[in-house]
C-alpha cells in the first residue's frame, strides 16, 4: 500500500498533538516512527488506523482519501504494545478472531491460521491460552492476528516495548524477516533508537508533533538537516564554544554557533598513538566505562567534556592519565542551518594546548 499524509494535524482542546506533517511511504517498506515520548508518534499513527479523527489534513491510501473511512474498511492490522490477546481464547481462536468476524468458510480459516502460526513460529502451541506462552510468543500470536485478514498496512505500537532485552533482540531480527516476505507497507512506534535504526528501512523523526526527518537510518546520522535530530541520534556532546577548540576555530564566523560532537570522530590516546600528533589537543581522562565490547571514555579538554571510545586492544587509560585528543570533525548548528566542519589543523606542524 501506498501512503500519502498531506498537512496532518490533531489538536486535544489547546495542545497540537500533531502539527502539519507530510509524508509519503512506498509500498513494501518498514518505516520507524522514533522519537521522544509525547511527540506525537502514536496520535498519527492512531490517525492511519482510523482510532483517532484528524483536526485537519488528508491520508490518503493508494491514492483515495480514507479519513471518513472506519477502521474495519482500510485494511490495516494493528498490533498493540500490550498484546491485546483474548485471555480466554487459545492461540487459533486469537489468530482466527478477524476471521471469524468476517464470516469466512471454516476450511480457509483454518488454512489461512495453520499458515500463520507456521510462519510465526508456533506450530505446536495451537491450543495454548495466552497465560501459557511467553512474552515473546505472545507477540508473535499479536502479529499472526494482524495479519490474519491479509491488510495491505500493519501498524505496531511501540511492539516491543513489553518483552525484555534478550527477546526483543531476537524478535526484531525475525519481524524485519517476515515483513521483507510477506512485502506488506509496515509502520512501527518506537522510541528505542537501536531498534529503529535495526529494524526500519526509513525512519521519520518525530518531535512536538512535527516531522523533524524522514530517511534512512544511515542518512540521518551521518548528515541531520536541524539540531534535534543531531543530538536526538546517537551519543553526542554539545559544545556552547567550539571555536574554542583547535581546528575550529572558524566557527566563530557565525555568530550562535555550537557544535555536537560524537564520540567516534574523537581519538585519545597517548601521543605516539598517533601519526599527527600536532593536529591534537591535551586533555584529561575524567571516568572509564566498560562497554563489553570497548570502553567509554568521559575526557576533559579544557572545561570542555567530550565522550569518546577506545579498543579493548589499546592500553587501558585510567582516570586522571594526560592523553592526546584528536577531534575530526564536528556538526555545527546555528538558528538557521546544520552543516559539517573538518579539523583544520591536521596538517598544522603546532602543537596546540588550551
Amino acid at each position: 500500500m501506498h501512503i500519502e499524509v498531506r498537512g496532518l494535524n490533531k489538536q486535544f482542546g489547546d495542545f497540537h498533538a500533531v502539527n502539519e506533517v507530510n509524508f509519503e511511504i512506498a509500498k513494501g517498506q518498514l518505516i520507524g516512527l522514533l522519537g521522544p515520548s509525547g511527540g506525537g508518534k502514536t496520535s498519527i499513527l492512531r490517525m492511519l488506523a482510523g482510532l483517532e479523527t484528524p483536526t485537519s489534513g488528508d491520508i490518503i491510501f493508494h491514492g483515495k482519501r480514507v479519513n471518513d473511512l472506519p477502521p474495519q474498511e482500510r485494511g490495516i492490522g494493528f498490533v498493540f504494545q500490550n498484546y491485546a490477546l483474548f485471555k480466554h481464547m487459545t492461540v487459533y481462536d486469537n489468530v482466527a478472531f478477524g476471521l471469524k468476524v468476517k464470516k469466512q468458510p471454516k476450511d480457509q480459516i483454518r488454512d489461512r491460521v495453520m499458515s500463520l502460526v507456521e510462519l510465526t513460529g508456533l506450530k505446536g502451541f495451537e491450543h495454548r491460552y495466552p497465560h501459557q506462552l511467553s512474552g515473546g510468543q505472545r507477540q508473535r500470536v499479536a502479529f499472526a492476528r494482524a495479519l490474519a485478514p491479509e491488510p495491505q498496512l500493519l501498524l505496531l505500537d511501540e511492539p516491543f516495548a513489553a518483552i525484555d532485552a534478550k527477546i526483543r533482540s531476537e524478535l526484531r531480527t525475525w519481524l524485519k524477516d517476515m515483513i521483507e516476505r510477506l512485502g506488506i507497507t509496515s509502520i512501527f512506534v518506537t522510541h528505542d533508537q537501536d531498534e529503529a535504526i535495526e529494524v526500519a528501512d526509513e525512519i521519520m523523526i518525530i518531535n512536538k508533533g512535527r516531522l523533524e526527518q524522514k530517511g534512512s537510518p544511515w542518512d540521518i546520522y551521518k548528515n541531520p538537516q536541524t539540531q534535534f535530530v543531531a543530538s536526538f541520534i546517537g551519543e553526542s556532546t554539545i559544545v556552547s564554544q567550539v571555536d574554542r577548540l583547535p581546528g575550529f576555530e572558524e566557527a566563530a564566523n557565525w555568530t550562535g554557533t555550537q557544535a555536537l560532537i560524537r564520540p567516534e570522530y574523537i581519538e585519545i590516546g597517548k601521543r605516539h598513538e598517533f601519526r599527527m600528533p600536532s593536529a591534537t589537543v591535551e586533555g584529561k581522562v575524567k571516568h572509564i566505562h566498560f562497554r563489553g565490547s570497548e570502553w567509554m571514555i568521559e575526557v576533559e579538554v579544557g572545561d570542555i567534556k567530550l565522550i569518546t571510545y577506545r579498543s579493548l586492544e589499546k592500553d587501558v587509560l585510567q582516570p586522571g592519565d594526560k592523553v592526546n585528543v584528536l577531534i575530526h570533525r564536528a556538526y555545527l548548528f546555528n538558528d538557521n542551518d546544520t552543516w559539517i566542519m573538518e579539523n583544520k589543523l591536521k596538517e598544522d606542524p603546532m602543537p596546540i594546548h588550551i
